[in-house]
């Protein structure tokens, strides 16, 4: 059975974990299987860190990726490690302030404002939910809505604003990126 492999990439403190719970939650609440793993070096803030996907209409054949469909990479500590998984036709995102150096290949990477757009919005933390919003976007891997109520969910409510605002504003760049049918 096909299934889309996702990872989150970057260092330890930058919520990829979160993310990746939060899109798994989204995803199961409508009706798909998702095996999830995660791997982080032993420091409180700064090691390299990742939170991979594989999602299935079925049972997954294997629990651990072995071929990106989607990568998401904040970090350049992380920008590398996963070229080997990277396939044609993968979508990688990449944090255009901090990854100064992206994988290159026959893939689409795009640089996009993850921190930046976190900090216009008050809080450079939210850069997690500003690349998530513009992956979903992006990938058309769910509904929108049901991330939305995915991160509610998972999130303090204290932050819901925040968290909203953040969604949106990748969900935003997505948008920008997408090539109307004849344009």
């Amino acid at each position: 059975m096909n299934a889309t492999e996702i990872r989150f990439s970057g260092s330890g403190g930058q919520g990829l974990i979160t993310a990746a719970r939060i899109l798994a939650s989204a995803l199961v609440d409508q009706g798909r299987n998702v095996a999830q793993s995660q791997s982080y070096e032993p420091v409180s803030r700064g090691g390299l860190s990742r939170a991979d996907l594989i999602v299935s209409d079925g049972e997954a054949a294997y629990p651990l990726v072995s071929r990106l469909d989607f990568l998401l990479i904040l970090d350049q500590a992380a920008a590398h490690a996963s070229d080997d998984l990277l396939g044609e036709g993968a979508l990688v995102l990449v944090d255009s302030a901090l990854v100064r150096d992206p994988p290159q290949g026959a893939f689409r990477c795009l640089a996009l404002p993850f921190t930046e757009t976190a900090q216009g919005l008050g809080n450079k933390r939210a850069a997690n939910l500003v690349a998530l919003g513009a992956l979903v976007g992006l990938a058309e891997i769910c509904p929108f809505d049901a991330l939305e109520r995915a991160t509610a969910a998972r999130m303090p409510a204290r932050l819901e604003r925040l968290n909203t605002e953040a969604l949106a504003a990748g969900r935003a760049m997505a948008d920008a990126q997408v090539v109307p049918a004849g344009g």
